[in-house]
This record gives structure tokens, sequence and C-alpha cells, in this order.
């Protein structure tokens, strides 16, 4: 497996494979043909069928500029490597091809293509759960233990500026309201719901702040502000929410919270080694599921569980999102995205105490609902996996227009 820094990228939304990866991209084809006088990019799959709600060209032509960019779409070309593909074709002053290069968003704000998916650095010898468990079982120590053990010596200052950054994302969507960016005219609800939740009692004012804190980070995405994957920018506000919530309420120290985030990468790594974290290819269970699988494995972690019990916490928040479609309204990164965001958040401290609760000991295997989430995600159709062409999507915005 990579580094757990793959899983936390920090960046702008509100897409991490249909706009951070295309971002990324552009800025390496560009410095390999500094002498191109036009660009012509043409999408593919599933970034051609939302790339335009989720802004894909225009971080492409931001990163282009200033040379002019002609895009092509093809939405129901399909490439073999991923469903994300993308042609970037450089061209002289006199129309002559310079250079191409066909490259692929695979999620998670990371790119490939054929030649470097091959040569990726990998510094963990192993790569399941049922490999680290017993590992870390019999030599006492804990999962953030085993990533600092594998990890280069700069792991916890990039997890610090995460974490940071996770903070100021949650801090920036409480302070703010009006309507997102596209065509739904979708209204802020973070801070409402924040100060609406002063006025219940502890137990549920808890629960209330922590859909607020969710809110926060993902209308933050939405609006194309800056996020950290985790392990995606449309599941981006659970991991935050929940970090959030136990760094304020229950006044644990920032070592704690990123000892829980190493946990969190280490889990979310397991899964998309195993199966995947992009909702182009397994649907949405392979983001807010994985985002709450990290997050039940951090809550966990921090409440001082055993390796068997945060196997257990992280199993059940991928487990009860098995299934779950990719089927953004308008192709925009909000409808239902944003409040599956703040339910994930909260299965993942539901899922946190019900491991506290047992021994962790349980029949189905982390890995069995990765190996599960794989095929599942396999067997959807592709008008469920971000396409925006089927599920709430084909519903349209409000009223029943196609949007």
């Amino acid at each position: 497996m990579e580094s757990i820094k793959s899983i936390f990228r920090i960046g702008h939304g509100p897409s991490s494979s249909h706009t951070m990866g295309p971002k990324i991209a552009a800025e390496q084809f560009k410095s390999k043909t500094p002498n191109a006088a036009l660009y012509k990019v043409s999408l593919y799959g599933s970034l051609a069928a939302t790339g335009k709600g989720h802004f894909t060209d225009q971080a492409i032509t931001d990163s282009l500029f200033p040379v002019t960019v002609d895009f092509a779409w093809f939405p129901d070309i399909v490439l073999p490597f991923h469903t994300n593909g993308m042609k970037f074709e450089a061209f002289d002053a006199e129309n002559h091809l310079i250079k191409d290069w066909l490259v692929y968003s695979v999620g998670g704000g990371k790119i490939a293509d054929e030649n470097s998916y091959m040569t990726e650095k990998h510094i963990y010898e192993h790569n399941t759960l049922g490999e680290i468990l017993p590992l870390v079982e019999r030599q006492g120590k804990t999962y953030w233990e085993y990533v600092q053990e594998r990890e280069e010596s700069d792991i916890w200052d990039y997890l610090n500026e995460v974490w940071k950054t996770m903070q100021q994302s949650v801090q920036d969507g409480l302070d703010n309201d009006g309507v997102l960016p596209g065509e739904l005219n979708l209204r802020r609800k973070a801070a409402s719901y924040w100060v609406k939740a002063k006025s219940y009692k502890v137990s549920l004012q808890n629960r209330c702040l922590i859909m607020s804190y969710a809110l926060a980070v993902s209308e933050q995405n939405a609006s194309g502000a800056k996020v950290v994957t985790a392990p995606t920018c449309g599941s981006a506000g659970v991991l935050p929410a929940i970090l959030y919530h136990l760094k304020n309420y229950h006044e644990f120290s920032d070592k704690n919270i990123l000892q829980a985030l190493a946990t969190a990468g280490l889990f979310g790594n397991v899964i998309k080694v195993n199966a995947s974290i992009s909702g182009a290819e397994v649907g949405c269970q392979g983001e807010v599921g994985s985002a709450c699988a990290m997050a039940a494995a951090a809550s966990s972690q921090a409440f001082g569980a055993s390796p068997q019990q945060i196997e257990y916490a992280a199993e059940m928040g991928l487990e009860h999102h098995l299934g779950l479609t990719c089927d953004p309204v308008c192709g925009l990164v909000q409808i239902p995205c944003i409040e599956r965001n703040s339910f994930a958040a909260l299965r993942a401290l539901d899922a946190n105490m019900a491991s506290m609760l047992s021994d962790g000991k349980h029949i189905i295997s982390f890995d069995k609902v990765v190996e599960t989430m794989r095929l599942t995600g396999k067997d959807l159709p592709s008008l469920y996996k971000e396409t925006s062409l089927g599920g709430l999507a084909k519903i349209g915005k409000p009223g029943g227009d196609m949007c």
C-alpha cells in the first residue's frame, strides 16, 4: 500500500475525481508543454457525464491558462482502464501536435496512466486487516504505531497540516450562509443547524452539532473551497465532523486526534487497495461508506478501543453503506451528497458505540465487507455510478425538470 498521504489530499472541491484530479493532470501536462499554443481536452465516461456540474472544465481551463482550451465530451465512451478518462493534446502555433497524454482520475484526487499505475511507491508490506490485526495484537501495538513505523518521518507534520485544514473548513462552513453555486439554488444549512443545536439537551445537542460540522465541510466543498479528501471530496465532511467533536466536546488533545487520523488513513488505504474509493467506479459506498468506516475507526481509537474493536467499528461503518449509489442531482456535489455526509458521521459514532459495547468479536470481517463492496460496485449499473443518469439524479431539480 502507498502512504496514507494519498488518502488525505488538501485541495479545492467540489470533487476529488472530477475537479482535483483533472486540475493536477492539467498542471502536469502544462509543465511538459510550455510552448503550446492550443490545448484540446477530451473527457470520457463519468468524467464527461458529470464534468460540467463538478466544474471539471473550469478546473482544467484555469490550470492551462492563458492558453485556449477546446473541450470534447464523450459520456458514452468508457475507457477500459477507468471510467474517468481524459486525453490531453497540445498543439503549436501551426496546429501541429506536440504531445498527447491519456490519463485517468482514479479517485481521491489521484491520477494515473498505464505506466505510472504500475510504479507506485509501496511502503506497507501488508494490504489487508487480516494481515495487520494479528500483527499489532501480537506485538501489543496500536494501528497508529503500525503506521508510524512505516511512514516517513514527516508523517505527523503532514497529518497536523491535514488536521488544521479540516478544522478551518468546519469553522469557515459554520461562518458562511447563502446559496451554493449551481442551478439547484440550494441554501446552506450548517450555520442554522449549529444555532438550533444549542437549544437541545446535551445528548441530542451533540448529535445535532456533529451534523452541523459535517454540513459545514460539505457545503464548503460544494462551493469549491479548500477541503481534505477523506477519502474523497464528496465524502470530506464525515471524518472532520467526528474529529472536531472529539476535540471540542471530549477535549482530546491534538496528539490524540493525529493518532486517530493515522488510524483512519490506514483503514481508508485498505479499502482503496482492495476495492475502490471512486464513486464513478463503485458508487457512493466507496466514498461516504469508506468515510464512515474511517471515522468509526478514528473515534474508536480515540476512545481507547482494542484493535479488534476498532476493526469491528470500521466494518459496521462500511457494511451499513453497502449498495449506496452515486446519483448527484444535476451533477452537483450537493443533493444527496451534503446531507449524506452528516448522516454518515452520526452512523460512525453509532458504530463506535456498538463496537465498544462488544468484546470486538464478530462474524463478518472488515476485509470481507471491503470485498463485498468491490463486487457490489462491479455489479451496479453504470447509471448509478456518478453519471447523473439514474436514481435521484434522474428526477432532476425540484419540479421534476431534468437538469
